[in-house]
């Protein structure tokens, strides 16, 4: 089988392109420089003789994109809609990668894949587009939404907090929105799975199992980090005010994994333990 993979430098696609090298399938990874996928031809000639491509691409800079919605679409939805036409063309199965921002964030139960959008901000308007432009391709497709992503390349929120715990001894986090902290590294073995599976086209989520607040992560990063976690105090979203809305529940429900024989990713905790070394270790070095 031969892989495609778009953003194939950014932290998630690092470890895509890493997890489906560990097979004897052909991976090509593409960067930005490699590949523009708001160009149809450029589409066209980087999907000749693939069988799969994953998109990884995105602008992701959750606030930036309030004032710059229109890059961020772009990227997020004019790109995805122009890499699906050409995949679709080509017979060449698409995966794209989504958020839990296409959610309001008011529930208070798991999100379906089939729960309806209500994207409060720019990035989650984009990626809601995006998805739409997908499946409005006609082509092949898988939708794999994911959340609160973290991994040993790039910026992520436990490298940022282990950095600061370290050096102000103190911090605060708020406790008042709720999620699934997700290795990259899982979301990567989820593309595997599913694809491996033959799932049907549609929307899956890719976010670890259980649920916790920025502040109970803030905690079991600054644990893995050989500190006290109680140096970690809790806030709420209103001493933190940010440019763009965070939704207050972001937890996602895994039932069409579950559907297709697909294991979803274990529990939170469990996964942090295992990639706290890797992650931490790229912070401290």
């Amino acid at each position: 089988m031969r892989w495609v993979v778009v953003g194939a430098a950014g932290m998630l696609g690092r470890d895509v392109v890493a997890r489906l090298r560990q097979g004897d399938d052909d991976v090509v990874g593409l960067d930005r420089a490699g590949l523009d996928i708001t160009s149809p031809q450029a589409c066209a000639d980087a999907l000749v003789g693939a069988d799969v491509v994953v998109n990884c691409a995105a602008y992701t800079a959750v606030d930036d994109a309030e004032t710059h919605e229109a890059e961020a679409f772009t990227t997020n939805a004019v790109g995805p809609a122009t890499l699906a036409r050409a995949a679709a063309s080509a017979g060449v199965r698409l995966v794209q990668i989504s958020t839990d921002y296409v959610f309001d964030g008011r529930a208070s139960t798991p999100y379906g894949e089939d729960a309806p959008q209500a994207p409060r901000g720019a990035y989650g308007r984009t990626k809601a587009a995006g998805e739409w432009a997908v499946a409005a391709s006609g082509g092949d497709h898988l939708v794999v939404r994911t959340a609160w992503l973290y991994g040993a390349h790039g910026s992520s929120f436990p490298r940022t907090i282990a950095r600061v715990a370290r050096e102000r001894g103190a911090l605060d986090v708020v406790d008042d929105q709720r999620g699934q902290p997700t290795w990259t590294v899982d979301v990567a073995d989820v593309v595997a799975r599913l694809v491996a599976a033959r799932a049907p086209r549609g929307t899956y989520h890719a976010t670890s199992s259980g649920e916790t607040t920025w502040f109970g992560f803030a905690q079991a990063v600054v644990a893995a980090a050989g500190l006290d976690p109680a140096i970690v105090a809790s806030t709420t979203s209103e001493k933190f005010v940010r440019p763009a809305p965070r939704p207050a529940y972001s937890v996602l429900g895994h039932g069409a994994l579950r559907s297709v024989g697909v294991a979803p990713i274990g529990d939170w905790r469990g996964r942090w333990e295992a990639a706290a070394a890797a992650v931490l270790g790229q912070e401290e070095s």
